[in-house]
């Protein structure tokens, strides 16, 4: 805080007793100090760099306080010298989080300081950025500043350049320090013995070397969080893991008075993400693998901005120095892993539940750019699209590709690729379950050994006690009752986890593992493969899926880069929304003309192009007898409006084709079409084969349904009147006739 304590104004330190330079010596006040001077406030500014030297260094704190009774006796009142202690055990290298230096710098700037006390300029600032800002606003508001050398006046150039070169000095000593610090610890790191802090599954040996820990159950975890990152393949997933087994982790105090004692953790990702990444457990010592960056640090966090250097580029790096957990061509696959891991652009990313099977594998073959996964509403994938180019440059797609077709190619070809080894994947797969159960066991195991062993411990403590000791005795005996209830408790949920772990298979288990074996395909397709397998799987096989549309077409050059380095090329037919992006759309179209100029009826006309290899735009299905209807409906050459079907003779009196009554209405044809499936209009279906309907509206008729059609709701009320939707009754039309138009 900002005070005025009276317990700092001790007696005049023995620094300031002994006679100095004008004018600090001098007991009458110095000439630089005015009288309008001491209408201002002095202040005393205090500080110390670490808590260490707040807490054992308090003859610094004393001398510096000591300078209110300097400016007491210069002729400052008592209660107008404030000492400002608020910045002990902050550093001085930049004005960040030193409440007492911006208190201070706004009041030079009110106008509110005549003089500023210090031991030396380093207790203001290290950085000439804060000094020089602090002696240019003392210049402007005529603030002397005093030291144990002397008094100096800011407007006057000599003590200017005097304070400023001080200033420099002062910056100059951190850097000097700070490097003589860096290059001892540096030269002690380039013989692999400088350990600020011991990794998780090392204990720190005398001598300045580490060694694994000597607690199997530590080690244990340690393996077990590598194998199942090799398995699961993300930090996240061996974090569930963990916690769904309720494996805690073994970790040993750094500092303090229990120094080396054991203590278990649950897991966190921030520990899990350290041991993946640390090299140490790869058996090489680093040095350098983090830096100090400027542009990410924050105030009042001394330990941000520090970010990791990416490996081989280390200060120091010594392979084999330290005992190992794993190698160090695993240490660098698991760095792969944790890269394509991260949310970015450039990166696979940890297969995730969407429906997309590809995601993060396919490219473009125009730009090279990876496409991204468009998803419908309803969650399915609807289409791979390269919208890069349309990102950054404002440029069309592209490419758009609908992603059914071509997940169905790759998941034959993986199918395919698996088939030989499936028998033995199954057995391998048997093989991993057994070795998971024996981990978990084993694990266990260690868990109860170590409960048995602390209520034996607890027990012999008890025994050992005097028995006149009551007051100890009781201690101990409600110590060794905890220690059974633990034990205890360790054994239900034993218990538990055996009856719930998976058995050893029998050999009935591994017969039916062969008769499934058989259905690869059915493994896939089968509900309880979550499309997380599905995608591990395939990112395990494949790396890359290079994709290109030949046009507007339906068909798509697709190659697949497997793990290996092969390379294999296919072409898949993709669905397109309309016939004429169709490359042999010509020729489906006069095709159909050719069939039904001929008479053929509309079921046949989709057998014949089925049999004749055409298929409709959506995808490589087969025409039916809807689609060749709503083809031809479409283009004219079928239905209502033709005049192919329906001529005027086959009309009677007041008869209408759909499309010429909608026309008259001016309304939508599906509008008068449900309107006739509602029975609003009367009509009567075409005695020809493949007949439309055709419908009946004299004058009235006509007038009724544009006063339907114009009607709109009133309020709340969305029925329409009856006397608008009843028809007239005509014989040989209404509701006895067909109850829907063919669609």
């Amino acid at each position: 805080m900002i005070t005025s304590d009276p317990l700092l104004a001790t007696d005049q330190p023995r620094l300031l007793s002994r006679p100095h330079t004008e004018p600090i010596g001098s007991p009458s006040r110095p000439a630089k100090v005015q009288p309008w001077h001491l209408e201002r406030l002095a202040v005393v500014y205090v500080r110390q760099s670490s808590p260490y030297q707040v807490m054992f260094n308090k003859e610094s704190a004393e001398v510096q306080a000591g300078f209110r009774d300097l400016a007491i006796g210069w002729g400052w009142p008592a209660d107008r010298v404030i000492v400002i202690t608020d910045d002990q055990a902050k550093s001085g290298t930049t004005a960040d989080g030193r409440l007492g230096f911006q208190w201070l710098l706004t009041e030079v700037n009110l106008d509110h300081v005549g003089i500023i006390l210090g031991f030396q300029v380093s207790r203001l600032s290290r950085a000439n950025s804060d000094w020089y800002r602090l002696l240019e606003r003392c210049a402007v508001f005529h603030t002397l500043l005093a030291d144990q050398d002397g008094i100096y006046d800011p407007t006057l150039y000599n003590d200017r350049l005097l304070v400023g070169l001080k200033g420099t000095m002062s910056e100059a000593e951190l850097h000097f320090l700070k490097q003589r610090l860096y290059h001892g610890r540096l030269n002690k790191a380039r013989r692999g013995e400088l350990f600020t802090m011991v990794p998780t599954g090392y204990v720190r040996l005398p001598g300045d070397q580490i060694a694994l820990d000597p607690d199997e159950q530590v080690q244990l975890v340690v393996r077990l969080i590598f194998d199942k990152f090799d398995e699961l393949g993300s930090v996240g997933a061996v974090l569930r893991y963990l916690v769904r087994h309720d494996i805690k982790l073994g970790m040993r105090v750094q500092s303090g008075p229990d120094t080396g004692r054991l203590e278990w953790h649950r897991a966190i990702r921030g520990t899990l993400h350290t041991i993946i990444r640390h090299p140490i457990y790869a058996g090489c010592y680093a040095f350098g693998f983090r830096r100090d960056d400027p542009r990410r640090r924050k105030p009042d966090l001394p330990h941000s901005g520090r970010v990791r250097v990416e490996p081989l580029n280390w200060e120091v790096m010594i392979p084999d120095k330290v005992p190992a957990y794993i190698t160090w061509e695993r240490y660098l696959s698991n760095q792969e892993r944790l890269a394509a891991n991260r949310c970015l652009p450039t990166a696979v990313g940890v297969p995730r539940g969407g429906p997309s099977l590809l995601s993060g594998l396919v490219y473009c073959s125009r730009c090279g750019r990876r496409m991204q996964v468009a998803y419908h509403a309803k969650g399915t994938p609807v289409y791979y699209r390269c919208q890069t180019r349309s990102l950054e440059y404002g440029e069309p797609f592209c490419q758009i590709l609908a992603g059914g077709s071509l997940e169905a190619l790759v998941t034959e070809e993986v199918l395919q690729v698996l088939e030989p080894a499936k028998l033995e994947l199954c057995f391998q797969a048997v093989a991993d379950l057994e070795r998971e159960r024996q981990r978990l066991d084993q694990h266990w195991q260690k868990r109860l050994e170590r409960a048995r062993i602390e209520a034996q411990r607890a027990a012999r403590q008890y025994h050992a006690v005097e028995p006149e000791d009551r007051s100890v005795a009781r201690e101990l005996e409600r110590r060794w009752e905890q220690a059974l209830r633990e034990q205890r408790g360790l054994e239900e949920q034993y218990d538990r986890f055996k009856t719930n772990a998976p058995r050893e298979p029998t050999a009935a288990d591994r017969q039916r593992i062969e008769a499934w074996a058989g259905d690869l395909s059915g493994l896939w397709h089968a509900p309880s493969t979550t499309i997380q397998d599905r995608k591990t799987i395939v990112r395990f096989l494949v790396e890359r899926i290079t994709v290109g549309v030949r046009g507007q077409t339906e068909w798509v050059d697709v190659a697949i880069r497997w793990a290996g380095g092969l390379e294999s090329r296919h072409e898949i037919c993709r669905p397109v929304k309309t016939y004429e992006p169709l490359s042999n759309y010509q020729a489906l179209r006069d095709r159909m003309i050719e069939l039904r100029r001929a008479g053929t009826r509309t079921g046949e006309i989709a057998g014949r192009l089925n049999r004749e290899g055409f298929h409709p735009p959506h995808g490589p299905a087969q025409f039916t007898r809807s689609i060749v209807k709503q083809f031809l409906v479409r283009r004219g050459l079928l239905g209502p409006g033709t005049g192919r079907r329906i001529s005027p003779q086959d009309l009677g009196r007041h008869e209408w084709r759909l499309g010429d009554l909608a026309r008259e209405l001016e309304m939508a044809v599906n509008t008068l079409r449900n309107w006739h499936d509602r029975g609003w209009v009367l009509g009567r279906m075409s005695a020809k084969i493949g007949g439309a309907w055709i419908l009946w509206a004299d004058e009235e008729e006509l007038e009724r349904l544009r006063r339907l059609r114009s009607w709109r709701p009133v309020g709340s009320d969305q029925r329409r009147p009856p006397e608008l939707t009843t028809p007239r009754s005509r014989k040989g039309c209404g509701r006895n006739q067909p109850a829907k138009a063919p669609r």
